[in-house]
């Protein structure tokens, strides 16, 4: 990705826009963390310490959230509710993260969802200033996308995955 990256303003809005997904009881339990300049590295030396990284290759861990311009972490915020089991909250913070991707790139960004074994790891979560409780789902990497670089999305035979009762 170039080094360009959408506004604070303009992710603002694009969040208000994915903000909207359904959510049982309007518990809201997500929240989004920007991610830009020398706090990528903070992130990236904080995966290099979680994946007990050293030398050469923590350098390299360090550097692969400067990828992109802008981070994007989606977390999740669990509400305490009798009725919206945990699960149910994560599965809404991931749907305003995919609705938010989808809306960055018809916006004309880049972006790619990244995640891993690294993100629910204290090190990482201290980065972040995760609240307790709080669970980090990954990073949506943004900026401004190298066309020649782009690659076709692999299609899938649809038949295989719908059923019928």
């Amino acid at each position: 990705m170039a080094e360009r990256a959408p506004s604070h303003a303009e992710l603002v809005e694009l969040v208000q826009a994915a903000g909207t997904v359904a959510d049982h009881s309007g518990l809201q339990p997500w929240r989004i963390i920007e991610v830009r300049g020398d706090a990528r590295l903070d992130v990236g030396h904080a995966i290099a310490a979680a994946g007990g990284a050293e030398g050469d290759a923590a350098a390299k861990l360090a550097l692969k959230p400067l990828r992109a311009p802008l981070l994007v972490a989606v977390v999740l915020s669990p509400r305490e509710s009798r009725k919206v089991p945990e699960w149910e909250q994560e599965a809404v913070a991931s749907g305003v993260a995919h609705l938010l991707s989808l809306l960055l790139d018809e916006a004309g960004w880049g972006v790619l969802w990244r995640t891993g074994i690294w993100t629910r790891s204290p090190e990482v979560a201290a980065a972040h200033r995760l609240a307790p409780g709080e669970k980090l789902l990954g990073w949506l990497y943004v900026g401004e996308p190298v066309r020649d670089d782009e690659k076709p999305r692999k299609t899938i035979d649809a038949e295989r995955f719908v059923t019928s009762l």
